[in-house]
């Protein structure tokens, strides 16, 4: 794969001992025509053995990084490289907002649930609905579960009957939560998994309570069958905003499950080798401490759960004792050779094979594949921690749709640009940002799309970065990193909150010129009154005679008309 993909891309244009710049010498004809020298590494993938050699230096981390360095900057055959042409690593900080841009791309708003106008639902929603409710609910289940702890051997008929009725009663105060969302009204029906779940967990703990007679004769305990429903109580309370401890490691536990499985399967694998050869070995060994008529070698079902049992390391130093022992049993008897008569073959262990077999197992399954475990959910337990700490999760981006409905409730994926402001006021922590938001708004740099409409995943990846940048992670945006979320259809920016802010910018200037233009040609000219008293007692102003007129003979006080 590696001649395949890289043979003849390591060479370069060199002058001396350094590489040139690709603008100096773009291919090898260019190198050549300004004699500089066109060379390879001595450790290249031009062939299947210095493949092999190049391929040996990186697992064993001896000049790995020169390797390294050039496959990254190759381009193509008889091309200069050019640094970080081929870029296949990321930084920390990349890998956090890589991380954040796939759990965003997992999520998509969805159409708000408008209050139904039956009256009867319509109570029931807003009971539902209520934060409060949400509480009420896990304090019930926890004294619920509380109660399912009560339950003993050989109850009074007084306390079984108590228990009876509490366990009546606690069912259906369920059912409000369930029936709100699986109304026959189907604007208001909510179909996650979670409550899929309760719902019929509820109902067969009814079912449980109505026909416990019947599920006592046929099949198991009513006792039995109530607690297995009302089970569900400690993974509901978990799901609450509340148990966020809790919630971290089901998710890590989560995380883990493809890892676990595959782990298994090598588990499996391990074990079927191993009894296979264990009967071959310790088939006929004498019963005594460790190895008894139920836990033994004799046929393939019982070696699978004896090794189960010891990779655990629980009880192989009995089983090591039974297995090894040679000198209190029968040994073989009988001629091999003879064809009729073959022998027995004997109750004896082997010291040596018994050795070398359980030790063998013991380091590969209890000190690898078992710690294995272990090393898996507390990597994803730190991961979901850090994720938690330091980073975006899921509840953040749910919290963000959930949010998102208010504004957007047919569902469009697009709101007003003159609503963003209030939306990022409305978020909850860590992607709020309070009022005044303008000038944070303008410098995220929002894409706003025809109509003034702003996209919700470009909303949402402009929280994401600006969350980092709080954090102290700057984020260098790479060609992988783009188009990690794909865009709606139909989605054309034409614009963005920084672009709109230099055109309103603009727009004042022009404004403002304009104005004082305006006012400019519509200022009245500034003249100068020459007023001149001639000898006769009339006046003249700028040249025109002003006539006086006396209004009463014994004022003495004039006016004038102009």
């Amino acid at each position: 794969m590696g001649v395949q993909l890289m043979s003849g891309k390591f060479y370069s244009c060199k002058e001396g001992d350094l590489r040139v710049n690709v603008s100096v010498a773009a291919n090898k004809t260019i190198c050549l025509e300004k004699n500089l020298t066109w060379s390879t590494p001595k450790i290249n993938f031009d062939n299947v053995l210095n493949a092999y050699l190049a391929l040996f230096q990186v697992a064993t981390f001896k000049g790995w990084i020169d390797i390294m360095n050039a496959a990254i900057d190759s381009t193509a055959i008889d091309q200069q490289p050019e640094r970080g042409s081929l870029e296949m690593f990321m930084t920390e900080d990349q890998k956090k907002y890589y991380n954040a841009m796939k759990k965003m791309g997992s999520k998509k708003p969805a159409k708000a649930i408008p209050r139904p106008q039956f009256k009867l639902q319509a109570v029931v929603f807003d009971l539902t609905t209520n934060k409060k409710f949400d509480m009420a609910i896990m304090i019930f289940i926890c004294l619920n579960m509380t109660v399912m702890a009560m339950d003993h051997y050989n109850p009074t008929d007084l306390f079984d009957t108590i228990l009876e009725r509490l366990n009546i009663f606690s069912s259906p105060f369920l059912l409000p939560n369930v029936c709100s969302r699986y109304s026959p009204c189907a604007c208001i029906t909510s179909k996650s998994p979670g409550t899929s779940l309760i719902f019929v967990v509820v109902t067969l703990s009814i079912l449980g309570i109505v026909l416990k007679d019947l599920i006592a004769k046929y099949f198991v305990s009513p006792h039995a069958a109530a607690s297995s429903a009302r089970g569900e109580g400690g993974p509901r309370a978990a799901a609450r905003e509340r148990c966020q401890g809790i919630r971290t490691l089901l998710f890590a536990l989560a995380m883990s499950l493809p890892a676990l499985f595959n782990i298994c399967l090598l588990l499996f694998l391990v074990m079927f080798i191993y009894a296979i050869f264990r009967m071959s070995f310790f088939m006929n060994v004498k019963h005594r401490a460790g190895v008894d008529q139920n836990f033994n070698f004799e046929t393939f079902g019982q070696s699978m759960i004896l090794l189960f049992q010891m990779s655990t390391s629980a009880g192989w130093s009995d089983v090591l004792a039974a297995i090894m022992e040679e000198e209190d049993c029968d040994p073989p008897s009988g001629n091999s050779s003879d064809e009729c008569n073959s022998g027995t073959a004997g109750t004896c262990g082997s010291r040596n094979i018994a050795v070398a077999y359980l030790v063998s197992y013991l380091i590969i399954s209890f000190l690898i594949i078992i710690n294995m475990y272990i090393a898996v959910i507390l990597e994803n337990y730190s991961q979901a921690t850090e994720d938690v700490q330091e980073g975006l999760t899921d509840d953040d981006y749910d919290m963000y749709y959930e949010i998102w409905q208010n504004f957007d409730p047919d569902g469009t994926q697009f709101i007003k640009y003159s609503a963003l402001s209030t939306f990022l006021d409305t978020l909850e922590e860590p992607l709020q940002i309070p009022k005044p938001n303008k000038y944070k708004i303008i410098s995220m740099d929002i894409p706003i799309c025809e109509s003034d409409l702003v996209f919700c995943v470009d909303i949402l990846d402009a929280l994401t970065k600006d969350f980092f940048a709080r954090k102290g992670h700057h984020i260098d945006e790479s060609a992988e990193l783009e188009v990690v979320v794909p865009k709606e259809e139909g989605y054309k920016p034409i614009s963005s909150t920084r672009y709109r802010q230099r055109e309103i910018y603009c727009a004042r200037i022009i404004q403002l010129a304009w104005r004082r233009y305006k006012g400019r040609i519509r200022e009245p000219r500034q003249q100068q009154t020459a007023i001149v008293v001639e000898s006769d007692g009339h006046m003249t102003k700028n040249g025109h005679k002003v006539v006086i007129h006396s209004r009463s003979p014994s004022v003495t006080s004039r006016s004038t008309d102009v």
